[in-house]
């Protein structure tokens, strides 16, 4: 899904979901905008988020990761919509959000359908 052509207002929002028993969502195209937040479904199965990046539309994804190595986590909850920090998300346009860590992935417990805040810079 792409947001590219869209831009009837500055902010958009992506869906994002992460099926029954899967920890990751499906290739997601920012189409040239940056992530600024994500919003939480009510029934979430308790995990933290942490993201993979494609640098050829899905082809190969690598974990996202900061200048010292480590996952970039957001300490997510159910309902709740979380800001991030958009530099660190800049350079992407295909990404995948992930339940849990890469090391330890969370199966949710149904679908669940987050929502991607996104602008252009």
């Amino acid at each position: 899904m792409s947001l590219k052509d869209s831009c009837n207002s500055p902010w958009e929002i992506l869906p994002a979901t992460i099926a029954n028993g899967a920890s990751l969502t499906g290739t997601l195209d920012l189409g040239g905008l940056r992530l600024f937040g994500i919003v939480m479904p009510s029934g979430w199965t308790a995990a933290d988020l942490t993201f993979q990046m494609s640098p050829d539309a899905g082809a190969a994804w690598a974990d996202l990761k900061n200048q010292d190595g480590a996952e970039i986590t957001v300490t997510a909850s159910a309902g709740g919509c979380f800001v991030l920090d958009p530099a660190q998300f800049s350079s992407l346009q295909y990404l995948r959000v992930r339940s849990g860590a890469a090391a330890s992935p969370v199966a949710q417990g149904a679908d669940r359908q987050l929502r991607l805040v996104l602008r252009s810079v």
